[in-house]
């Protein structure tokens, strides 16, 4: 399964985006349980397997900070967000299309975190995203929230 894979990821990795700065988790810049969204979305990896399940390592800005975070979608919201990537949108889907067709080993990872592949932004959307949570916390516990979110909406900027 695609949400899984993401484990791999380190946080130094995602923390070399922005060496001047200190990179955070998402989920500790969150004030209560209830959805929200972000902008200033750029995804720094795509991870996916043979099921309709994706995963996509991200960052964003909360109080001028970057932060990054986790983002379970189904295959179908990928396909949505890879059309609103810019003029990377159609190099972007391509590569998706060839990694689905030659991968012999699942998970695969597609990573934008260099400068010959740099994070792929997505430029006027707004993503909503749902908190998640533990599956193994007793019910007495006061559940801490995972840097795992799972998209509920893709909302684009309407400049008028």
């Amino acid at each position: 399964m695609a949400a899984s894979a993401f484990l791999a990821l380190s946080f130094s990795a995602f923390a070399s985006l922005f060496p001047s700065r200190l990179v955070k988790k998402l989920s500790d810049a969150l004030v209560s349980n209830d959805d929200f969204f972000v902008e200033q979305v750029h995804l720094t990896a795509i991870v996916f397997d043979n099921t309709d399940d994706v995963t996509i390592w991200a960052t964003t800005f909360r109080d001028d900070e970057p932060h990054f975070f986790h983002l379970g979608l189904p295959f179908h919201d990928l396909d949505t967000l890879l059309r609103v990537a810019g003029d990377r949108a159609d190099a972007l889907a391509e590569e998706v299309a060839d990694a689905l067709a030659t991968t012999e080993e699942w998970p695969c990872l597609l990573e934008y975190t260099s400068d010959e592949d740099p994070p792929v932004a997505l430029p006027a959307v707004a993503l909503k995203l749902a908190v998640t949570f533990p599956a193994d916390t007793e019910e007495d516990d006061d559940p801490q929230p995972h840097n795992i979110f799972y998209l509920e909406g893709i909302y684009a900027r309407l400049n008028g």
